[in-house]
């Protein structure tokens, strides 16, 4: 492999780590034609950022107490999340009001709605907010609260700004689990929270999350399974959980997961610049 430069290495690092839980300094150094010492220090900066831990002779994840930082987790299961941000995407329209949450399976979605004319955005999460400003003409409201580094997220009780000011058409929202029993779910307390205000103004909700996430641990409901309107997941999820859940009066809608991996769209937003748009992309 030819030699990248920082941001390249880090991108392969995390990847590698998602793939198989420890990544090797000599092995990582070999592979990206540099030091030892060039490759300590990308993981040491990749450990302040809290994407990994380091380890004698390497580094390895940082471990599931919380769903982990932004860039760790817009890498996992990337393809089946960009499937899904496309399937959903029709259903929102011009001049429709939505929420999305600050889950990376959201800004899949808001990757395929920057076209849309007229829209109002409602969101906690930072890089959605950020990528509709720089790449559309979309209203972006954000409710405040405070800011959690690692999800990149605003939580805190904002009820009262949503309140009174008209309903929300259609919500969309990650998930860290969910249960036909306690809808949907999530780990963190103050994100669940800030998920049940913005779910609660919303005359629609979807729940969008890869697979894996079936029988995870979650432990705050943030919507009941009366208030889901659909579910969107990839292929590989098990017939029998689409059975529990349609038993429950919820569909869950399964997309094929493509071979193919269009772009990075988070590197362009993060660069401030447009993206450019695989054929048949909106």
């Amino acid at each position: 492999m030819a030699s990248l430069d920082e941001f390249d290495r880090a991108q392969s690092i995390l990847v590698e780590l998602d793939r198989t839980g420890r990544v090797m300094v000599a092995e990582l150094a070999k592979r990206f034609k540099v030091s030892a010492v060039t490759i300590r220090k990308d993981l040491d900066a990749l450990e302040r950022r809290s994407m990994l831990r380091r380890v004698r002779g390497g580094a390895v994840t940082a471990g599931d107490t919380d769903e982990g930082a932004f860039d760790m987790r817009i890498r996992h299961s990337m393809r089946a999340k960009q499937a899904i941000g496309a399937a959903v995407a029709p259903l929102v329209r011009n001049g429709d009001v939505i929420a999305l949450d600050s889950s990376t399976t959201c800004y899949y979605l808001a990757t395929e709605l920057l076209d849309r004319r007229n829209l109002v955005v409602v969101t906690n999460g930072l890089r959605v907010a950020q990528l509709f400003l720089a790449q559309s003409t979309a209203m972006v409201l954000m409710p405040g609260g405070v800011l959690r580094r690692s999800a990149e997220s605003m939580v805190g009780p904002i009820g009262d700004v949503l309140s009174g000011r008209g309903r929300i058409d259609k919500g969309f929202f990650g998930l860290m689990g969910l249960s036909t029993d306690l809808g949907l779910l999530d780990m963190v307390a103050e994100e669940a929270h800030t998920k049940k205000f913005i779910a609660d103004a919303c005359n629609q909700v979807y729940g969008l999350f890869d697979s894996s996430k079936v029988g995870r641990f979650g432990l705050h409901s943030f919507a009941s399974t009366d208030r889901i309107e659909a579910l969107y997941t990839d292929e590989g999820i098990e017939q029998s959980v689409v059975g529990e859940w349609a038993a429950a009066g919820v569909p869950i809608h399964t997309v094929v997961v493509s071979a193919e991996l269009v772009d990075l769209p988070f590197r362009a937003a993060a660069a401030g610049g447009r993206r450019p748009r695989a054929a048949g992309q909106r």
